[in-house]
């Protein structure tokens, strides 16, 4: 296929761009393979011109068209909650953009998207995708404990399609137990080793539902993996982001959950978490609601608590909870699993190490931790973030777990604004990245679709991009003090709060917050200089430190 044979028209004059707390402009809209440019010319003819727009095509979420005489109006949803609209002279010319867009938006091969060619200066293809090897995490635990090893049993993706190649598992148990073991979890994936707890030397693990059927079937392999897991510690907790009742209705389909007699050492505890089209249309309802201007006090509210996404946000941080509390304070082990491991399992385990490791608060610490536990732990991020909350299309697998980790890592900082040492800013930058980049390292669904289409060897990693000096300075905390402490975040409902930073991004003015913070950084960074200054010379005379201050 061939992106020209997608567009009807490359390039229209004297189109008006218009969006929600932004100015009319008016110039020449162009249609690239993957990008849509519309450039004003101010000050006549031979001034230079002047960038409107540079939207990335995969960004757009829905297209809208409204022909009114000879010309016509499009409006554009994009998966980053931004509403634009283009006013195009001709009606035949706006049908031939709409139509461009759409079908460009649309295509859906990993090799043809824009990351497979995006080449900017001063980044190589190989920065960034080899910062947060599993090695290296491994090594850390094998100095606390000789309990577990790194296994290669998935090496080619034959034992689990969705794992990575490198797993870290007990080491009592042998690879040939391991590939028995993943025959009885959905989707091949056995529980592993998510995170070490070093203070008392429990773990937390995650997997794929078992696989019992309505004949309460038993894997010995399965068996023996979960109480190699548990090694001294008395008793773990299975916590099952299902009901009760979905996870017998998933036994009569073939899966299930452990049975009490075969894991007489492991309790169950069920926790609720919605995903797929629920969690979807809360997104979508949440975004209605911020979008239409014309409410009253009592209706925000009640379309606000109507949506549930804030129940959904709450319910995800009280399970995080109970993951570590069940590490911290029970001094017990935890396995994290609902249908496939792939989705709120993910939130889950992701969340509990925020919360627990202070290591994981650092800006590097929780890329890696991102890396570990949703784009190496095989979250379907291609079929995830294919639509956002405007498409039209009709729900398939989409579903905004990322977002909603997001939403809670946002929740933690705020309650605890110097715990963390990345901003709000940050989380944007990756809510943008997973539904639509310039970067490889959220494309397709797990290692094994991305060692395929060789998106490491081929498109360049997002974390060499935020690493710059320039942009790591712009995500980072000014309040920051590093904090060896358990953060247990309030899941009060008067404690969750809306997200108003995504959600009301492109309809309030953030002018005045970007002020403050960007004057709160300065201050920070005068007080640090001066501090390492005093520190510098110690032998100056008082008076004569004072007056190189006031300079």
């Amino acid at each position: 296929m061939e992106f020209a044979e997608l567009i009807k028209t490359s390039r229209v004059e004297s189109v008006v761009l218009a969006g929600a707390g932004l100015p009319p402009a008016r110039g020449t809209l162009c249609i690239t393979s993957h990008h849509l440019l519309l450039s004003s010319r101010p000050g006549g003819a031979g001034a230079a011109a002047t960038v409107e727009l540079w939207l990335l095509i995969r960004n757009v979420d829905a297209v809208e068209k409204r022909l009114c005489g000879s010309s016509g109006t499009i409006t554009l949803r994009c998966k980053d909650l931004r509403v634009l609209q283009l006013e195009i002279p001709g009606m035949e010319e706006c049908l031939n953009v709409a139509s461009s867009i759409e079908a460009l938006s649309s295509v859906d091969s990993l090799m043809m998207m824009y990351p497979f060619f995006y080449r900017p200066q001063g980044l190589r293809l190989e920065d960034g995708w080899h910062l947060f090897p599993l090695e290296r995490f491994f090594q850390c635990i094998a100095a606390q404990t000789n309990q577990w090893r790194l296994s290669a049993v998935n090496k080619d993706f034959s034992t689990c399609p969705t794992y990575p190649p490198a797993l870290i598992v007990p080491a009592a148990v042998d690879d040939g137990a391991l590939r028995k073991a993943a025959r009885f979890r959905h989707g091949g994936r056995f529980p592993v080793l998510s995170y070490y707890h070093r203070k008392n030397g429990t773990v937390m693990l995650r997997s794929g539902q078992p696989l019992t059927g309505p004949n309460r079937k038993r894997c010995p392999e399965d068996e023996l993996l979960l109480a190699a897991a548990l090694a001294q510690a008395a008793r773990g907790f299975v916590v099952d982001t299902r009901s009760l009742q979905a996870a017998k209705q998933a036994r009569m389909g073939g899966g299930g959950t452990e049975p009490k007699s075969a894991y007489p050492r492991w309790k169950r505890l069920h926790r609720p978490l919605e995903r797929g089209r629920p969690l979807q249309e809360s997104f979508v309802r949440l975004v209605d609601a911020c979008n239409d201007a014309s409410l009253s006090m009592d209706r925000w509210l009640s379309r606000l608590e109507s949506s549930r996404w804030l129940s959904h946000v709450k319910a995800a941080l009280s399970t995080a909870c109970l993951a570590a509390q069940c590490l911290e304070r029970e001094e017990a082990c935890v396995l994290v699993h609902g249908a496939e491991g792939t989705d709120t399992t993910l939130l889950v385990t992701a969340l509990a190490q925020l919360i627990l490791d202070p290591s994981c608060r650092t800006l590097a610490g929780f890329q890696g931790l991102l890396e570990r536990e949703w784009i190496q732990a095989g979250h379907p991020f291609h079929v995830r973030c294919a639509r956002s909350a405007y498409s039209h299309a009709r729900l398939k697998q989409e579903a905004p777990l990322f977002l909603l980790f997001l939403d809670c890592v946002w929740q933690l900082g705020r309650q605890f604004p110097r715990s963390l040492e990345f901003g709000e800013r940050l989380l944007l930058a990756l809510f943008d990245s997973a539904y639509a980049s310039s970067y490889g390292t959220f494309l397709g669904n797990n290692e094994k679709e991305r060692c395929l289409c060789k998106v490491k060897e081929s498109t360049h990693c997002l974390w060499a991009w935020l690493d710059q000096p320039a942009q790591r300075r712009e995500f980072l905390n000014p309040l920051y003090s590093p904090n060896a402490l358990v953060i247990w975040p309030s899941v009060e409902p008067q404690s969750i709060q809306l997200w108003q930073g995504l959600f009301l991004r492109w309809i309030r003015s953030s002018e005045y917050l970007d002020e403050a913070w960007a004057e709160m950084r300065r201050l920070v960074e005068k007080e640090a200089a001066r501090a390492e200054w005093d520190t510098r010379s110690p032998a100056l005379p008082a008076a004569g430190i004072q007056a190189e201050k006031e300079r």
